[in-house]
């Protein structure tokens, strides 16, 4: 049985998606996202997505400070991969982890819920953008089945260097 409970975010989980998400823009391994959000922000992003678009969150006991207290480790979400009308079975997703829980496998957890969410929801594929360089993503992306479509060469620029992104399928 795995130590990670997964659930849909809520408006309460906006300072943790915020905070997961920063470690992300601070490391420059997942996004080319380079300003730091805000829980008001995350709280507005959170609201404005649509019921076929979800946001789950990751929670474990054992960061908790207290007995039987859960805290948020990771989430991943859905999101509309273009608004054309020929995409609406395409799906984008994000996922983010706490630096202390990368690697010990709540990516594949969330994942894996976001995978039978977009089945769910009627998608047909589900796309994403990678570094290169995030190794770790890459193995989850490719044992979870997603294959490489090509690579948007310099297609960002972080902290003065280009920066290239895997872009990567699955079809449902």
């Amino acid at each position: 049985m795995s130590d990670y409970r997964i659930r849909a975010a809520t408006a309460a989980d906006a300072a943790a998606l915020c905070r997961i998400y920063n470690q992300g823009i601070e490391d420059r391994v997942a996004t080319l996202e380079t300003e730091l959000r805000t829980p008001e922000e995350r709280a507005a992003w959170l609201a404005a997505k649509g019921p076929r678009h979800p946001v789950i969150v990751a929670e474990t006991e054992a960061a908790a400070t207290k007995p039987g207290a859960l805290v948020t480790i990771a989430w991943g979400s859905l999101n509309q991969f273009n608004a054309r009308e020929a995409y609406r079975h395409v799906v984008d997703f994000s996922i983010y982890v706490d630096r202390a829980y990368r690697g010990r496998g709540v990516g594949k957890i969330v994942l894996a819920r976001l995978i039978e969410l977009a089945r769910e929801h009627g998608f047909h594929k589900m796309v994403l953008s990678a570094f290169p360089s995030n190794g770790g993503g890459m193995a989850l992306y490719e044992r979870m089945g997603f294959r490489t479509v090509g690579v948007y060469k310099e297609q960002g620029m972080l902290d003065g260097r280009w920066v290239d992104t895997i872009i990567m399928e699955k079809l449902l």
